[in-house]
């Protein structure tokens, strides 16, 4: 029997009462030394329950290689630390989670075969799952309430009922849970829509709702679908995301709070979508593709309670208050905001060309016709695809497909144009100063479509290249990773050439702190700390800074490497003290 139980109108934990009261906060986007402050203050702001999603495609990035459960994706440590806080914790595996996430969460070696029907009762896509759970499972079963740990419940699939139909394969998620010897309470959650709780839900299994306001209403459809049992939200929207070129959003606290407390008035259980949104370190970042497609910024702060840097915000202040008219919040001062760095300013004075190191790399495949980054493996990052120029003069240069998701072209090194999968761009007028020039497309993955039946899509040059009217043929293509960049980075910048580059600066640190990293002046890349991954900076907008977790600096001499794609007016970043996450829409 599970520890939490229903009742006709609620919940019990071991035959007590419980409210659920909790609030989103992903591991796999927290640094993990951050891990016990963020829960700590989770509980300071009244939450007795703590939610986070599992992204299978980052536990299991190799269909074949081991299950990855350490650093930032120690979902166990997290588990643990979350007990000792006193925390339960709701537990969404997926194996689809959205969550703006590169691909929703599912992994590339799966989404790269077009024949499987992703999300569905195919035995392709049931298999690969039950190989998953053979992994992910007997590791979490000491952290789950049967055994004495924090995990209350278990949810099954995500939001289904917006994508499918197939009561089949939500069956088999919810046997596979099962058979692995998970005994919690299991729920399915959906948008508040009479037929999304359909399609999405399962019988003898807890069905919840998603939604950020019209709390009434929605409550009611919820009451609709289900006559009998407990009422929870399972994604109370307080904020929402962005995407590059957009503005950033905000709502309003006192807006936010007050619908929390109606949610709490109703008798409801709630969970704060997002409690802490954190980043999307490295290339994890997903993408939307409804009209055009429009890659998530790196920040996933989401103008949630507990800030991006982990400091308590507006409404961190005014949930407390809400809270605490409904449950018991701790009797203890609320955190101040943590150390920041003294503000450093960083000189980049070593500089190293990309492409020559990009064409350098091992691992280049030759082929007749581009080839996709599923086609050569590559799960991010860049892929530089090579070939010659068969005439002299102007011409088009036509990208058949188009590029997913962003292409800079380049002939004889001399930058030509950029064409953007966005603004369904596929042909840029050049000039080849000669027959066999050397033509560069440098392609970069954006992050992977999170929601809807894009999932999946390639990325890279998406056919055939025609220049003049005539098919290019006989390209290199080289995948770039940059799971760890090493370019030669040790000789003084000499000379400036235009292209892309990777810069490199050495600057020190006394204490240790969080800070934001500023670029005035630079235009579009990626940025490493001591070897560790920032992510995506782009003058586009609307992010302006990126978060720098304290943990990721040192005592002494720390090293900054920015790969810009583009090129700056001046050769500093600066460490800040403030984030700046861009403008907000009037």
């Amino acid at each position: 029997m599970p520890a939490l139980t229903t009742t006709s109108d609620g919940f019990l934990l071991h035959g007590e009462p419980l409210r659920i009261i909790s609030g989103a906060m992903h591991y796999f986007r927290v640094h993990p030394d951050q891990w016990a402050d963020r829960l700590r203050k989770a509980r300071l702001m009244g939450l007795n329950t703590v939610e986070t999603y599992v992204p299978w495609n980052a536990h299991q990035p190799d269909p074949d290689g081991p299950l990855v459960l350490d650093g930032i994706l120690d979902l166990p440590r997290y588990l643990s630390l979350a007990k000792a806080e006193g925390l339960h914790v709701l537990l969404r595996p997926g194996p689809f989670i959205c969550a703006e996430w590169d691909g929703g969460g599912l992994p590339s070696w799966l989404t790269s075969d077009p024949d499987i029907r992703l999300r569905s009762s195919d035995p392709r896509f049931t298999d690969a799952i039950d190989r998953y759970l053979d992994a992910l499972i007997p590791p979490l079963l000491p952290h789950m309430a049967a055994a004495g740990g924090p995990v209350i419940a278990v949810q099954v699939e995500n939001e289904y009922g917006a994508y499918g139909k197939d009561a089949a394969y939500l069956e088999h998620l919810r046997t596979g849970l099962r058979s692995r010897g998970v005994e919690e309470l299991l729920f399915t959650c959906d948008q508040a829509d009479p037929a999304h709780l359909t399609a999405g839900s399962l019988p003898d299994t807890l069905v919840t709702g998603t939604f950020g306001s019209r709390i009434e209403s929605s409550l009611a459809t919820l009451r609709a679908h289900l006559p009998e049992g407990p009422l929870m939200c399972t994604e109370f929207w307080i904020g929402w995301f962005d995407h590059w070129g957009e503005p950033h959003h905000v709502r309003d606290a006192a807006d936010a709070a007050a619908d929390l407390d109606r949610l709490l008035t109703a008798g409801a259980s709630v969970n704060i979508y997002m409690f802490h949104g954190g980043t999307n370190f490295g290339f994890t970042n997903g993408a939307n593709h409804d009209h055009a497609y429009a890659p998530v910024v790196t920040s996933y702060d989401y103008d949630a309670p507990l800030a991006e840097s982990g400091d308590p915000g507006s409404k961190y202040h005014a949930f407390r208050e809400v809270i605490a008219r409904h449950a018991p919040v701790p009797d203890e001062p609320v955190p101040a905001p943590a150390p920041k760095l003294p503000p450093t300013t960083v000189e980049l004075d070593r500089r190293a060309p990309f492409l020559p190191y990009a064409a350098g790399l091992p691992g280049a495949v030759r082929s007749e016709h581009p080839l996709t980054f599923d086609d050569l493996g590559q799960r991010s990052g860049y892929v530089l695809y090579r070939t010659t120029l068969p005439a002299s003069g102007d011409g088009l240069l036509h990208f058949e497909g188009g590029v997913g998701d962003r292409a800079q072209v380049f002939v004889d090194g001399a930058p030509a144009g950029v064409l953007e999968h966005e603004r369904h761009e596929e042909a840029l007028h050049v000039r080849s100063p000669r027959t066999g020039a050397i033509l560069d497309v440098l392609v970069e993955h954006m992050g992977g479509v999170n929601y809807g039946p894009r999932i999946g899509s390639p990325k890279g040059l998406l056919g055939r290249v025609a220049f003049q009217g005539a098919a290019l043929r006989g390209w290199d293509c080289h995948p770039v990773a940059l799971d760890d960049p090493a370019p030669p980075l040790a000789a003084r910048d000499v000379v400036e050439a235009a292209g892309p580059a990777f810069h490199r600066g050495v600057f020190e640190v006394a204490a240790p702190a969080d800070a934001f990293l500023a670029l005035p002046g630079w235009t579009k890349g990626q940025a490493w700390i001591n070897g560790f991954h920032l992510g995506r900076y782009w003058n586009r907008g609307p992010q302006r800074t990126l978060y720098v977790p304290g943990p990721v600096l040192r005592p002494g001499a720390n090293d900054l490497v920015l790969l810009e794609l583009h090129g700056a007016t001046g050769r500093h970043a600066h460490l800040t003290d403030t984030p700046d996450l861009g403008w907000v829409k009037p």
